[in-house]
């Protein structure tokens, strides 16, 4: 039997998940149940490591790592142990490398099978779902993170809340964090805005929790009544014109609660036939979608079930009809949809919302012909000239025949009939057939009489059958044509959403699609000119209308010169000439259109982001500049200033030792100073692509010595050996031995100070590869690109790490000398850079 797993989740670092799951461990313990601590981070808070005494602790796993020892989670041991109940502390941590798993809530899992019972922590910002938006919100990057369904699995969900004010005073006492780390806390992350965002993300996560909760208990108790724990406004919508006004009202409804839910719905008919508006249904989706609401569909025969089933699923509270557009006289015969959900509602409150369309009536959706007109000519012939020619040849036989028997061969014509023609032609044969049997074949012969009642029975048999049997086969081909007309439209539909989905030109792609698919000379998309309010006749005025896309041959300049327009909004109005279209063509013509406005809308939105990314580009770079320059420069001027004007002082007398090493350190300083700016200079003349590169042969024999001779002090922690044998490589020669500083140094700075930095060389066909590799600890992987850009390194978090350009600036320069520059792992730790240039087509001549 599987174990239980009970998670603390809290809203930041402090407030007391560790402390509740000891507390709770202890309690446990009282009670009686088995329990151990498998592994708990106190993080030095004196109240957390009390709670740990007399508690069992599983000895952690001890492993090491890039030569350092870490202690993870011993789940062998734990399991091995079988207690009843095991307390393991952060769910969302990463396991060290050579761990048997990568996270610890997998660790947990094994634990959890084991049938232990496991009691767990973690914070709201660990959640996957929400990992983005922590970061937005206070600027750090959270990289350990927990799936939300591991969370969501838990038996038990408890949230362990403090109020911003009271963490921030626990912080201030001491009992979160060391004394020093206390100031940078408060005014970084732990800053009363974010916590109280971090807390209102963990509230409406556990609320979500409880939702799913409280589901589950309805549908696993049979429980179809509302229960009114918190308000959710449905809104039916039929597709019709009305829906705007429904949806905007019940967005009303919604706002009057904080924390309501907004839902629309719309019924389709189970045989999926039904006549509702798609671009209608597509506007009024995008518009609940726009107040924050969600769009469903939902199948059914009996509408107001349907909405009601549907309102009772989601816990609904309220529900939005539109009045009835039906007549008087119509709701003699059937009360309508919106009473009869009225009356079945129960305990969910229904709003009848009046409006426009109501004073219109109900528009009956107009039918296309069941059959086609060559089959409906068949029907004709067959009904007007068959019926007498079955008469002629049974006429013969008239003696052998039964009455019963020339009935049927009667009714088997007017079946062929309605087979090829439908119930009208079919209904024609019938009476004509009657009054054929009646005149020439029911005694008195040549009399419209009958003698017998139970010939006067088989001839009304006769036509009510005959009636019937083409009633029936005109509905069966009326609904094939239907079924294969919808089939064809949403064939053509999805076809539509795939042609844009797969990255084509959106707006003029469904622009060509619809003249395709229509048989239309052009299309086109027009939008509404500011100054069209001052034009009297402005649908007819070419000057009122701007085009958007076009495609096909000559444009309609306006609506008024169009076969057939299409209103999307107030703005756009989609114009077509060519053969003018049926209404079902102009449904899907409809929903052509909805789909090309919001594809002109996305496209908009990217141009403006395109737009906007330059100016963010620019604005970064400046701001990180600023904030490079404000230390960079700041720090070796203030060195060399601060020697100079010692060196200068008349109050102190220097010894000859004191002297060099003042001169030294300004020298050193003003070093440091003229890299910076070169870097900058050759970086804005990377960035503007005028940087002057003269590329010739070079030995790396030659160069590689020289550029760790630039390093000066630092090049005692450099090893390697360029082989003479390599070919000559066709460089600029200052600026590769610049690169090969920058990439030496760099490796130097993040190796171990008992660790040299190795440099070699190796031809592979056209190109040589220059390797500079450290025993740092490396980067990931996902950051491999983003180490090139300028200023990675911002703030003062490290007086030793310079401006942030080395690597980006020696990969525009590997770049402007026609190689490449790209990183790898080190084996065994640490971060190889690869630096690939070309083959110089002419050799050395070596004596």
């Amino acid at each position: 039997m599987r174990g239980r797993l009970r998670v603390y989740l809290g809203a930041a670092p402090g407030v007391g998940k560790t402390y509740a799951m000891l507390g709770e461990g202890r309690r446990a313990r009282e009670r009686g149940r088995d329990v151990v601590v498998g592994f708990v981070e106190t993080h030095g808070r004196p109240r957390t490591a009390a709670l740990l005494e007399g508690m069992e602790v599983i000895p952690r796993k001890t492993l090491r790592y890039r030569g350092t020892t870490f202690t993870e989670l011993d789940t062998e041991a734990v399991i091995a142990r079988r207690p009843k109940v095991a307390l393991i502390d952060e769910l969302a941590h990463t396991n060290v490398p050579g761990s048997a798993n990568v996270k610890r809530w997998q660790d947990i899992d094994e634990i959890l099978d084991a049938g232990i019972d496991v009691i767990s922590t973690v914070n709201i910002q660990h959640l996957e779902s929400v990992n983005d938006v922590v970061q937005e919100i206070t600027g750090v990057p959270q990289r350990e993170t927990v799936p939300d369904e591991v969370v969501r699995r838990a038996d038990q969900i408890e949230l362990v809340d403090m109020s911003p004010e009271a963490l921030r005073r626990r912080m201030a006492h001491g009992n979160v964090y060391a004394p020093e780390k206390v100031s940078a806390a408060l005014a970084n992350y732990f800053r009363v805005g974010n916590l109280t965002a971090l807390r209102e993300l963990a509230l409406l996560w556990v609320a979500g929790k409880v939702d799913d909760q409280l589901d589950r208990y309805r549908a696993d108790h049979g429980i179809a009544t509302t229960w009114e724990t918190r308000e959710r406004v449905v809104v039916a919508l039929t597709g019709g014109r009305e829906g705007d006004t429904l949806v905007r009202r019940a967005a009303r409804i919604a706002a009057r609660t904080k924390g309501a839910d907004l839902l629309a719905v719309h019924v389709t008919s189970a045989d999926g036939l039904a006549g509702a508006d798609p671009a209608s249904l597509a506007r009024q989706r995008t518009l609940v979608e726009d107040m924050g609401g969600t769009y469903h569909q939902v199948v059914g025969d009996d509408v107001p079930r349907a909405l009601l089933d549907f309102a009772r699923g989601v816990n609904a509270t309220q529900l939005v009809l539109g009045a009835s557009r039906r007549g008087r006289f119509a709701q003699i015969f059937s009360r309508g949809v919106g009473v009869e959900t009225t009356a079945r509602s129960g305990s969910i409150d229904v709003h009848m919302i009046t409006h426009e369309e109501v004073k219109k009536g109900r528009r009956p959706a107009r039918s296309r012909a069941a059959l086609t007109r060559a089959r409906r000519t068949t029907g004709w012939v067959l009904a007007v000239a068959g019926m007498p020619l079955l008469t002629a040849a049974l006429w013969p036989f008239r003696d052998l025949l039964s009455l019963p028997s020339e009935i049927l061969f009667f009714l088997c014509l007017t079946v062929g009939v309605a087979l090829a023609g439908g119930m009208w032609p079919a209904i024609t044969a019938a009476v004509g057939g009657s009054l054929l049997l009646n005149w020439f074949f029911t005694p008195p012969v040549g009399e419209f009489t009958i003698a017998a009642p139970e010939n006067l029975f088989a001839l009304v048999v006769f036509v009510l059958v005959a009636a019937a049997v083409s009633t029936i086969v005109d509905i069966a081909a009326r609904r094939t044509r239907e079924a294969a007309r919808a089939g064809a439209d949403a064939e053509l539909l999805s076809t539509m959403a795939g042609h844009v989905l797969r990255g084509e030109a959106a707006v003029p792609s469904l622009l060509e699609r619809m003249r395709e698919t229509f048989g239309l000379t052009s299309v086109t998309l027009l939008e509404r000119q500011p100054e069209a309010a001052r034009i009297p006749d402005h649908q007819s005025d070419p000057d009122a209308w701007r085009i958007v896309a076009t495609s096909g041959g000559a444009p309609a300049t306006c609506p008024g010169r169009s076969d057939t327009d299409v209103v999307i909004d107030e703005e756009l109005v989609l114009a077509a000439k060519g053969a003018p279209l049926e209404a079902a063509d102009r449904t899907v013509l409809e929903a052509f259109a909805a789909e090309a406005a919001v594809a002109l809308r996305q496209e908009r939105l990217q141009q403006e982001a395109e737009r906007a990314r330059p100016l963010a580009e620019a604005d970064r770079m400046r701001t990180a500049l600023l904030a490079a320059v404000s230390h960079d420069l700041r720090t070796p001027l203030a060195s060399a200033k601060a020697a100079v004007e010692s060196l200068g002082s008349t109050e102190i007398a220097w010894s000859e030792r004191d002297r060099s090493e003042l001169l030294a350190t300004a020298e050193e300083s003003l070093d440091k100073l003229d890299r910076l700016v070169a870097n900058l200079l050759d970086m804005s003349r990377l960035q503007a692509g005028v940087l002057g590169v003269s590329a010739q042969p070079l030995a790396l024999e030659e160069v590689v010595p020289r550029a760790v001779d630039d390093l000066g002090p630092l090049q005692a922690r450099i090893e390697g050996d360029i082989s003479v044998e390599l070919p000559d490589v066709l460089a600029d020669p200052a600026l590769l031995e610049r690169v090969l500083v920058n990439l030496m140094s760099n490796a130097v700075r993040y190796s171990p100070p008992d660790r040299a930095v190795l440099i070699t060389a190796s031809g592979h066909g056209d190109h040589v590869e220059i390797r500079v590799m450290d025993r740092g600890p490396g980067i990931p992987v996902e950051a491999h690109d983003r180490v090139f850009q300028p200023f990675q390194r911002l703030g003062d978090r490290d007086n030793h790490s310079g401006v942030g350009l080395g690597l980006a600036l020696s990969r525009g320069l590997a770049e402007a000398m026609g190689g490449t520059l790209v990183p790898e792992e080190t084996p065994g730790g640490g971060l190889t850079m690869i630096l690939t240039l070309p083959i110089a087509t002419s050799r050395r001549v070596t004596p």
